[in-house]
């Protein structure tokens, strides 16, 4: 009771010394009252502040100041280049999910040995330097990059499929001309559309034609490269040897492969099982920091019955849902050779296509997993029904004045666009299957690729019923 009462009288002193020195007309000035309180034998001072000065304007309650360290929430686009391995994906989902970051996009372009994920979040910079640090924990991440603090080319693909009746196809279409898209698949009610461009224009395209009903969407996610400086001082001034002839006797900084990685191309029939392909050591991967044209091989008609289904699963756009259905496969040892996230039709969820390698029994039973985890609302397997299937891939060349013009016409024969030029490089955009991005980049390996950054494998099924791939081995009629 004592010590109680002690504790009262001390706590009124207090105040008292306060409203005396903190809020007077006269106190605007006044240093911290610095007060003893005898609350037991080891008092210590405690450091009281003046008030601040109330207004009329503000309804005579005192101001707070803002924090002077307080960080700002910001989108970041993160550029993860990894040696790929078995659950690489799964691990670097778990990164974001143990710290409650919800990833907004996601565009996974895999290798037979590496993988470049190209992830966006947002965050203060505070926290999204300690994601960073543990990112570059985990074995066999070679790089992490914020590309969101340098000027860069942001591309991204949507499908989207429109509810039209054949009466309103044509407002539909002016839409689809304004934003320079493509129509891949037409119905009698329906218009499946192909849009590429940066998130700013996806929302766009997508407001403009929700008045006329909105059935179905399949996004990429953001994939980005920076752009290229000017001069000397860039980062890829006189990269390859090829582009430019005077230097041909001289080996570039930056070469294309090394050694090691010519060792590992030629033991990987030999190598261990990995996340997506058999890999061997990463401890060469920083010479050839670029996915090259050999990754992508979609299994097909193989003997046993195994063959690449593509999975669309449409589920809560939650914190940590990307890491629980990667884990589903993971745990099951499916390799997951194509991934693409990006949110879906519905406000609060997403839609993750995955291209798994499997026999007909063995993805039905891991559809059936899938569809125990609560946040999954619906899968689908596309296999064995017609659907449109699209990639993006932006590619940066190097370049002199007489292999430009030579690029240049590559580019109009795979109709690749321009999206950035330097006086030593090209920056090339293609949306198509997996051999078109194939073929072009073998094309363009001799000039000297500097970077590249691709997508998963985005799809929708056809409503018109016509799988375009059965049609290629049958001659039109005349």
């Amino acid at each position: 009771m004592a010590a109680a009462a002690a504790a009262a009288a001390a706590g009124a002193a207090v105040a008292s010394r306060v409203s005396v020195g903190g809020i007077g007309p006269h106190a605007h000035h006044r240093q911290p009252t610095t007060v003893a309180v005898a609350a037991g034998p080891r008092a210590r001072p405690v450091a009281v502040a003046a008030a601040a000065p109330s207004s009329p304007a503000t309804g005579g309650v005192a101001p707070v100041p803002p924090r002077p360290g307080a960080s700002v929430i910001k989108r970041h686009t993160l550029s993860v280049f990894v040696g790929d391995e078995s659950g690489m994906i799964n691990r670097i989902a778990g990164v974001f999910a143990r710290r409650g970051y919800n990833i907004e996009s996601l565009a996974v372009g895999l290798n037979k040995e590496k993988a470049l994920f190209t992830i966006v979040v947002s965050g203060t910079e505070k926290i999204l330097k300690q994601v960073v640090e543990q990112l570059n924990k985990l074995v066999n991440v070679i790089k992490v990059d914020d590309l969101s603090k340098e000027p860069q080319v942001e591309r991204e693909l949507m499908l989207i499929k429109v509810n039209v009746e054949p009466d309103r196809r044509a407002e539909v279409m002016v839409v689809v001309d304004v934003f320079k898209a493509k129509v891949v698949d037409i119905s009698d009610h329906t218009l499946t559309i192909e849009v590429t461009g940066d998130p700013g224009k996806m929302v766009a395209i997508q407001n403009n034609l929700r008045r006329f009903g909105i059935k179905e969407i399949a996004r990429t996610g953001k994939i980005a490269l920076r752009r290229e400086k000017m001069g000397e001082s860039a980062p890829f001034w006189r990269f390859s040897a090829a582009s430019y002839p005077d230097l041909e006797d001289t080996v570039p900084s930056n070469s294309l492969i090394s050694t090691g990685m010519k060792a590992i191309n030629q033991n990987s029939d030999e190598s261990s099982s990995g996340d997506v392909y058999p890999v061997e050591s990463y401890e060469n991967f920083s010479a050839n920091q670029i996915l090259d044209a050999h990754w992508g091989v979609m299994t097909d008609g193989d003997p046993e019955g195994i063959c690449s289904h593509t999975l669309s699963i449409l589920v809560n756009d939650f914190p940590g849902v990307l890491n629980v259905v990667t884990g589903v496969f993971s745990r099951r040892g499916y390799n997951i050779q194509s991934l693409a996230v990006g949110p879906a039709e519905k406000q609060g969820t997403s839609r993750i296509t995955i291209v798994v390698p499997g026999t007909d029994e063995s993805i039905a039973k891991l559809v059936h997993q899938l569809y125990k985890l609560i946040d999954v609302y619906e899968v689908q397997d596309f296999t064995h029904l017609p659907f449109a299937a699209r990639e993006l891939m932006i590619i940066k060349v190097a370049v002199n004045a007489t292999a430009r013009s030579t690029i240049q016409d590559i580019a109009r024969v795979f109709e690749a666009q321009t999206v950035d030029v330097s006086d030593h490089t090209v920056t090339l955009q293609l949306t198509g299957d997996i051999d078109e991005m194939v073929r072009l980049q073998r094309m363009l390996e001799p000039y000297g690729i500097c970077e590249v950054a691709r997508t998963g494998r985005i799809a929708l099924l056809r409503e018109s019923g016509v799988d375009s791939r059965c049609l290629r081995g049958f001659s039109l009629p005349l």
